[in-house]
């Protein structure tokens, strides 16, 4: 499951990378606002959401660095 995600955040750009993250780090707050106040139907969402903003910010960071992925 994690391959397909990964092979996908290879295939992008950078700045679509870093775009990808904002939004997904902008969805994490709403969700979690969410959850707060009213509660999710499925709470892993959240956790879900945070170790996919993780891997985009791995990818990016792998970038900076030039490793190879």
């Amino acid at each position: 499951m994690a391959t397909n995600i990964n092979q996908e955040l290879r295939d992008l750009g950078l700045e679509d990378l870093i775009n990808k993250g904002d939004s997904m780090e902008a969805e994490y707050e709403r969700l979690r606002m969410e959850h707060v106040t009213r509660g999710l139907q499925n709470p892993l969402e959240l956790r879900k959401l945070r170790r996919d903003i993780a891997r985009v910010n791995t990818e990016i960071r792998n970038r900076e660095l030039n490793l190879p992925a």
